[in-house]
């Protein structure tokens, strides 16, 4: 039987392709697992980058989202805006698998990310340091790549570092 996967592997016009999409990312479609469910949900959130190009965010633990990671940290990140015209199936998106990885208010890397993610959001300010939002990164475990009508890709997590 032939092979049918239509996925190509990582070449150099992916990597910089999907390094380009995270860097960009200002918004993400997070898919989650509901606890005691076997139910998906998606939601819109804030994105930024750490200091080594992963993808994070600041949520709030009152959202259905952080209780769904606290429970099952595993998740999916859509990212990639259509552009303003044309069809939006033929724009770039990168779809990460990732474990969400809460981050200490205690430690170093907080404050770390806490600088990183104001210079992109300075509203946040205002939201930032109430007690019920946290940092969370996420550590990507593979990716799917659609680079447009016929340019797809699988990408390890070696293929996303920079």
């Amino acid at each position: 039987m032939a092979d049918t996967d239509p996925h190509r592997t990582a070449d150099k016009t992916a990597r910089t392709l999907a390094h380009d999409l995270i860097g960009q990312a200002t918004y993400g479609a997070l898919a989650t697992l509901r606890p005691g469910s076997a139910m998906p949900s998606v939601s819109r959130i804030a994105l930024a980058t750490d200091g080594v190009g992963r993808l994070m965010s600041l949520i709030s633990t009152l959202s259905d989202h952080t209780q769904a990671l606290t429970t099952i940290p595993t998740c999916a990140l859509l990212i990639g805006e259509p552009q303003k015209t044309g069809d939006p199936l033929t724009h770039p998106r990168l779809t990460l698998h990732a474990t969400a990885v809460f981050v200490q208010r205690t430690s170093t890397e907080h404050e770390e990310l806490r600088t990183r993610y104001l210079a992109a959001r300075p509203k946040a300010k205002l939201y930032a340091d109430f007690a019920d939002f946290r940092f969370v990164r996420f550590e990507p475990t593979d990716a799917l790549l659609n680079g447009g009508f016929g340019k797809a890709w699988r990408l390890n997590p070696t293929d996303l570092s920079v």
